[in-house]
């Protein structure tokens, strides 16, 4: 073999070898959130779930609010006892808990302590609205400012 065309095929190996990098606890995190607020979207507008979904309450996830923990318990209790035995059954919903499931462990118990979260606004997480809140440094500008 040509020593050009073995440096270029050890090249490409490197370069495909790179992008196989372990996911951190912050982008398992994010991306298992954005996945269960997919989920939860197919679950309220799938036919056969749609009715299951009525007892569940809304949640918005935010990785970075620190109110997440217990709204995530708080939901996979209303899932794991969902009084219909029939959505406890149905695959989209056993993928919903398992998926919750997997959040909440990752954000209580494998990354506790590596998340940082900027905000506590609880309602944010029920309503989607976040409610802008002036840190020290906004209110000293406001007041320079007049």
């Amino acid at each position: 073999m040509r020593p050009g065309l073995a440096a270029l095929l050890c090249f490409f190996s490197f370069v495909w070898l790179s992008d196989c990098a372990p996911p951190t606890c912050y982008s398992r995190a994010v991306s298992l959130s954005k996945e269960v607020m997919a989920l939860l979207d197919k679950v309220h507008t799938y036919h056969r779930t749609k009715t299951c979904a009525e007892v569940l309450p809304t949640i918005f996830l935010d990785v970075h609010n620190s109110c997440i923990t217990t709204k995530l318990r708080d939901f996979l209790y209303v899932v794991l006892n969902h009084p219909n035995q029939y959505c406890r059954e149905r695959p989209r919903m056993v993928l919903l808990k398992r998926k919750i499931q997997n959040l909440y462990t990752i954000i209580t118990r494998i990354c506790y302590r590596d998340l940082v979260f900027f905000t506590d606004d609880c309602e944010a997480i029920d309503t989607g609205h976040s409610s802008p809140h002036y840190a020290e440094d906004r209110l000293q500008l406001l007041q320079e400012e007049r």
